[in-house]
């Protein structure tokens, strides 16, 4: 049963605990965020005796704690970027002494790391001109004005500073009237018998006027450091690690401060260190774009339960110690779409149709004996936009059936288990009518062109008759009702090809005849069968309706093959 101490210490006490290595940050915190400021707001709320809100610490020792359970120290050194955030920062993780540290902070990093920023480190600021994120860049300090004269605050503006405290570039000498906050630490203010005249020196520059100003944001910024107990906490004792962990999320799932992404890896860290960095080797090449939210999944899939998506100690930890199988899946699977002609990174932001093949691979080690069910599986999932709902729960049931069907994806068991991978009429009339610009459209003309679409290439939805000669009058052979129901279909997959993006533009408005008459014999039979021309219908467009019908038969057997 886990004991909570509730106790107080001064803000000096709390940096010095830091400084020394007493307090540390688990691994599975997330990365210093706040701006300068944010910073700046902090010093000001303490400096008018606002509260700063309690802190959540965990007692660590030998009994809680193992060798390769992994801290991080708080961060020293912070550059922001031009827009005054901080860059994110990779902490050193290690392993921890006991008889040195005993305290890690589960709630409240972001505000002790300001404060030991602000009094015990160093910040810097990257100018704009500066593209890579390095180490330094222009010194900036934390400096309060004494000069009342001088305060540059609005005071009608909601939440604004009531003092003017502020970051800035030490460039020359500083204003006469600012003090460095972090001076306070030198001895001559913590001692009683030398404060009054470290106090009389720091404001020997200050206006009488506003000297008794001065003094007070002095005197006021010793007690706030040195007397009173700001950091007021509750210690928890006798507390397990995944339970530490537990109270970690919870303390930090609501609101603004972590994003659930965030959480999962900050469990991933904690079981797995290196986790992030591994990571970043998968997501390049081929998987670049695809994000961690992919490599999180695909685990879930492989070694927990997908519908629940708690990642837990088991789960990363199956997936460290399986990790080079578990690449191993990853680079099957871009061998096997590749042998498809078909490329991985056009999954970058529908990677959840990939899982189910990547389960079937990685169990499976004679995968490549059917790969037309793995195909079949695909184009369906895809044309029949299987993941547009219901994400999770379709997983699972996938894997349930591959499962049952001997850890195989077949059309048989499609058919018979998944009613929505199921090849009816109705789903195949659904893909004819998806409209130009819509995904299934796109999706159906790629895989139809997947022997001859080159993926140096950047290819467009183009419509066979122009759309724009839809719009004018009716050719005066054509009915104006049947001239309506070619206006409606005109935009629907039977009158839609895939054309290279600079003939596309070349194209424009060309009537489908002469575009097809402006090519040479080798062009035409080349067109023709890229585009699916039907044979024996004329491309004129008082032919449309029986060119639309013949195209949408053709269109139709091609789809019935490619759905399996």
């Amino acid at each position: 049963m886990s004991v909570l101490i509730d106790d107080s210490i001064t803000i000096y006490e709390a940096l010095e605990n830091i400084k020394n290595g007493k307090y540390v940050m688990p691994a599975f915190q997330r990365q210093y965020v706040w701006s300068m400021e944010q910073i700046e707001k902090l010093w000001d709320s303490i400096l008018l005796d606002y509260p700063i809100a309690t802190f959540l610490f965990w007692h660590v020792d030998d009994d809680n704690v193992s060798w390769d359970t992994y801290f991080c120290n708080f961060l020293s050194e912070v550059t922001f970027d031009s827009r005054k955030q901080a860059d994110s920062a990779n902490y050193e993780l290690s392993s921890i002494n006991v008889n040195l540290t005993d305290t890690a902070v589960l709630d409240g990093q972001q505000r002790l790391t300001s404060l030991f920023l602000s009094l015990y480190g160093q910040a810097y600021i990257r100018q704009k001109h500066a593209r890579k994120k390095i180490a330094g860049g222009t010194v900036v300090k934390l400096l309060i004005e004494l000069n009342k004269n001088r305060l540059a605050v609005d005071e009608e503006e909601y939440n604004s500073k009531k003092f003017d405290i502020r970051f800035a570039e030490r460039i020359g000498k500083l204003s006469p009237t600012q003090f460095e906050v972090k001076n306070i630490l030198d001895p001559q203010f913590r001692e009683d018998s030398t404060r009054e005249q470290a106090i009389e020196k720091a404001i020997v520059n200050v206006p009488p006027e506003s000297k008794e100003y001065a003094r007070g944001i002095l005197n006021q910024l010793y007690r706030k450091i040195f007397v009173e107990k700001l950091i007021r906490y509750t210690k928890i004792k006798d507390m397990k690690q995944d339970d530490a962990l537990e109270m970690f999320v919870r303390f930090n799932s609501g609101g603004k401060a972590l994003k659930k992404h965030e959480i999962t890896m900050s469990i991933l860290e904690a079981y797995w260190p290196s986790a992030k960095t591994e990571f970043g080797k998968v997501l390049e090449g081929p998987y670049a774009g695809f994000g961690t939210d992919f490599i999180v999944r695909a685990a879930l899939m492989l070694y927990g339960d997908v519908v629940k998506s708690n990642i837990n100690k088991q789960i990363a930890e199956d997936l460290k110690n399986h990790w080079q199988e578990f690449k191993k899946a990853l680079r099957n699977l871009e061998t096997v779409l590749k042998s498809m002609k078909i490329e991985v990174s056009r999954f970058a932001n529908s990677w959840n149709v990939l899982l189910p093949i990547i389960y079937f691979i990685y169990y499976n080690p004679e995968y490549e004996k059917n790969l037309e069910g793995i195909r079949a599986y695909l184009v369906r999932a895809v044309l029949f936009t299987y993941f547009q709902s219901g994400t999770t729960s379709k997983l699972q049931q996938m894997k349930s059936s591959i499962n049952s069907y001997n850890y195989e994806i077949t059309v048989d068991m499609m058919e018979n288990q998944i009613s929505d991978l199921r090849v009816t009429d109705g789903k195949i009339d659904d893909i004819l009518n998806a409209e130009k610009g819509s995904r299934v459209a796109g999706e159906v003309l790629y895989f139809l062109g997947l022997d001859w679409i080159n993926k140096n290439y950047k290819y467009e939805q183009d419509h066979l008759h122009p759309d724009e000669r839809f719009n004018r009058t009716n050719p005066v052979s054509v009915p104006m009702e049947e001239w309506n129901k070619w206006r409606s279909n005109r935009n629907r997959l039977p009158n839609l090809h895939l054309l290279e993006g600079r003939q596309n533009a070349s194209k424009n408005d060309m009537r489908l005849v002469d575009y097809y008459n402006d090519m040479n014999d080798e062009q035409k039979a080349v067109f023709r069968k890229e585009a699916l021309i039907p044979d024996g219908v004329s491309l004129e467009l008082e032919h449309f309706g029986e060119f639309y019908e013949k195209r949408k038969a053709l269109l139709m057997d091609k789809i019935r093959q490619l759905l399996g």
